[in-house]
């Protein structure tokens, strides 16, 4: 049977997974995970906004990425649970770059009281659940809030992406844990991390209807495991839940970023995006 070539599509789809030109900004894009998608944005042709607490560390990131890929790349400090900072962050962004295109929410907080953080829920504290609350969520709210408003103003639409998690989805098994160490360290997955990953996805969710009308496509991340450092006790452990039978590896979740992040995806908002080996479906 003879094709009808007049009857293919024309549209060059490798071309709607380029980024040359558009602005990122990626919170926590000095990070493990975020130096990661700070990489495949920049290969396709983004000029990237480095953004992370410590200003050096994003700074350091952004002159790596810059030399390796030839774009523009800048570090910024920013806490993103301080409305002042986040304004100061997206005014500097736009006075550097012009516009935003494209952000990935992705700031965690990391406590620097890891046993107040690894606490058991019956003796978590009030204050270090708002602490991480002012991160997972509070910061998420406010760098959209003002990314968004940015990109109302440019009138060409744009894409956002909010990094959750597997247990923003499911909860984690304790039985994991037992005798898990990261970085020498025990630890669980609070109530607080599960919790306020939940409720990133369901921002995402408002903010696509909410914004749909201007074009601006809201998304969600959601990864399984990454390897970084655990014990082998609780990678064997994780991994035989998962039907792969193995944690993610850093570069792993980048794809399903890029996906969101660019035109391939112009249909696609409100959705949550799992990269987990099928832990979810079992």
């Amino acid at each position: 049977m003879k094709t009808n070539n007049k009857e293919l599509s024309e549209i060059n789809y490798k071309k709607l997974f380029n980024l040359k030109d558009k602005v990122a900004v990626i919170t926590g894009g000095a990070g493990i995970l975020g130096k990661e998608f700070c990489n495949g944005l920049a290969e396709l042709g983004a000029n990237v906004a480095v953004v992370d607490l410590l200003k050096d560390k994003a700074s350091y990131t952004a002159k790596i990425i810059s030399e390796r890929y030839d774009t523009k790349a800048i570090g910024y400090g920013c806490d993103v649970s301080d409305p002042i900072s986040v304004k100061r962050m997206v005014e500097e962004v736009v006075s550097d770059f012009g516009e935003i295109n494209i952000l990935h929410n992705n700031a965690a907080c990391k406590s620097d009281d890891l046993d107040a953080f690894f606490a058991p829920f019956e003796e978590y504290s009030l204050d270090q659940w708002r602490k991480v609350m002012s991160v997972n969520i509070d910061g998420f709210f406010l760098v959209a809030q003002a990314v968004g408003k940015q990109m109302i103003l440019q009138n060409k639409g744009g894409s956002i992406i909010q990094t959750a998690s597997i247990y923003g989805v499911m909860a984690p098994d304790p039985g994991i844990y037992e005798g898990s160490f990261y970085l020498d360290r025990k630890i669980n997955t609070p109530a607080v991390y599960t919790t306020s990953k939940a409720a990133v996805i369901g921002l995402t969710k408002h903010l696509a209807s909410y914004w749909a009308e201007h074009n601006i496509r809201v998304n969600t991340l959601s990864p399984g495991g990454v390897e970084s450092g655990q014990n082998e006790e609780f990678k064997n452990r994780y991994s035989a839940r998962v039907p792969m039978k193995r944690m993610a590896h850093d570069n792993e979740i980048v794809g399903a970023m890029l996906y969101l992040a660019s035109d391939i995806s112009s249909y696609v908002t409100g959705q949550n995006l799992i990269v987990d080996g099928g832990l979810n479906c079992v």
